[in-house]
């Protein structure tokens, strides 16, 4: 009998025990964002660029050339009203970003990065090739021309150089508090170039439309500040290679095209929004 009555206790306790963990409330930890599949994020930024000097070959009708060595520019907006204006947006030199975490840490990120590249106009550059008409041969000079005046050429890429990309980045959370995470990301990306080029050759009329004119690829890394869970605030830099061989040069549809190749950095900031953040108590 005694020792019925024991089970019977040790029963009922084990069922009240039971009973009471379904009234507990569950207790969670706080979420990291930018890490968890399914999240997804949207950022918008502007940035700065530097360019490796460059060998640009140029062909059509009557001439096959190449200057050698050409050095190139950013052209960042000065600050204003602009950088805020939506509908000045792609006068800056902007960038952005829609990403979506296919895995744990792991997200698919598609970029637009809209640079913008200038040849300096006030330089000497190395010549190679030949060009049939007298007036542009006669500016080449012991090997060399100088492209100060603007009547041989100007080079833009300035509506702009657009990389259009698709990268894969891994995060890394470095701050997890309550209303502040800190995360780390690299990764890498390849796209293509879509500029809208400002090209003027041999005081033809001015080349300036949006083509597919190549392809790129880069490495990249950023530090990402996120507040409440949602709010980020994100750091990148870049370096890139960029190949172009098809550049239009003229307005018309004529056979004349130009070709380059470099190497590019970026350094980027703006802000984002994080989605698919789960709220936990």
């Amino acid at each position: 009998m005694m020792s019925s009555f024991v089970f019977g206790q040790k029963k009922d306790s084990l069922i009240a025990e039971n009973n009471a963990d379904l009234f507990k409330t569950p207790v969670y930890q706080k979420p990291e964002p930018l890490s968890k599949k399914g999240q997804m994020f949207v950022f918008y930024g502007w940035n700065r660029a530097a360019y490796s000097n460059s060998d640009i070959r140029f062909k059509g009708n009557g001439y096959d050339f190449q200057l050698n060595n050409v050095t190139a520019q950013d052209r960042p907006t000065k600050f204003g009203l602009v950088y805020f204006d939506p509908s000045w947006f792609t006068v800056t030199q902007y960038n952005f970003r829609l990403g979506y975490f296919i895995k744990d840490n792991l997200a698919l990120v598609l970029g637009i990065d809209h640079m913008k590249y200038v040849m300096d106009q006030d330089q000497t550059v190395n010549f190679k090739g030949h060009i049939s008409d007298p007036e542009y041969a006669a500016m080449v000079q012991n090997g060399q021309v100088n492209l100060a005046d603007e009547k041989f050429l100007t080079f833009e890429h300035t509506d702009g150089l657009n990389y259009e990309n698709l990268g894969l980045e891994k995060y890394k959370s470095l701050i997890n508090k309550k209303n502040v995470d800190l995360v780390w990301s690299y990764g890498a990306g390849i796209g293509v170039m879509f500029p809208k080029s400002n090209i003027k050759l041999f005081g033809n009329e001015r080349s300036d439309r949006f083509h597919v004119a190549g392809m790129g690829t880069d490495i990249r890394s950023s530090i990402n500040l996120v507040l409440w869970n949602h709010i980020m605030v994100r750091v990148e830099g870049k370096a890139g290679y960029i190949n172009m061989w098809d550049i239009k040069t003229t307005l018309n549809n004529k056979p004349d095209k130009a070709q380059q190749d470099f190497v590019f950095g970026q350094i980027m900031a703006g802000i984002g929004y994080t989605f698919n953040t789960k709220k936990y108590k």
